[in-house]
């Protein structure tokens, strides 16, 4: 049932473990974010550049206040998460000094999957989450397509297919905005719901695009 497999995924990732997820866009592995040897474990199972960040998840966007410093309004959070984004802020104190050292900043994920959110809030701090595959190859939307990793994991969540296996916009991952410097945003990466986050920063908060 549900509720045992977040309390297992839960006890995985108290001991360290890195456990693999389904979210609402690619299979997902996540760890404990103040957990800085598990931490480090993902980086060893991706093979993953040291200097490249990762995103932290939570499960709902009251907790954003905790780890980030916000400059933009509650509302405009609120019309983006959850859902298929990645919105980078200015990272608070409260952050795990080992996450991400080489940078002031953090990337917020809040997928909108029951399961995950699910397993955010039972948690006492935010999960660091990156996609459940070697770094540089494909994203994956099935359990099967990261085989190569499940010896190192410490439990797998099968959630079945994710979006359609045969379409190459179901691997693009969520959309990347930085929000950090005020009334303006910068696409990091355009992602699988560019369009409508865009249109929702320009139209709706008269926000400014920068060139990243």
């Amino acid at each position: 049932g549900w509720r045992e497999a977040v309390a297992a995924a839960v006890g995985a990732l108290q001991a360290g473990g890195l456990v693999a997820v389904p979210t609402d866009t690619v299979y997902g592995v996540a760890c404990l974010a103040q957990d800085s040897g598990a931490v480090r474990s993902v980086y060893s199972l991706k093979g993953r550049n040291g200097g490249k960040p990762l995103a932290i998840c939570l499960g709902d966007v009251d907790s954003l206040y905790r780890y980030c410093h916000v400059n933009v309004p509650d509302e405009l959070l609120r019309d983006l998460l959850p859902g298929p984004v990645t919105l980078v802020l200015k990272r608070s104190e409260e952050l795990n000094k080992d996450l991400n050292p080489f940078t002031s900043l953090v990337g917020v994920r809040i997928p909108n999957h029951p399961f995950i959110r699910e397993l955010a809030r039972a948690c006492s701090g935010p999960l660091a989450l990156t996609s459940a595959n070697i770094s540089c190859q494909a994203s994956t939307l099935t359990v099967s397509e990261f085989q190569d990793l499940w010896p190192q994991l410490s439990l797998i969540i099968d959630g079945g297919p994710i979006g359609d296996v045969q379409s190459p916009e179901c691997r693009l991952g969520s959309t990347v905005v930085d929000l950090s410097v005020s009334g303006k945003f910068t696409v990091i990466r355009p992602g699988c719901a560019l369009t409508s986050t865009v249109e929702i920063l320009r139209q709706k908060y008269g926000l400014i695009p920068e060139s990243s």
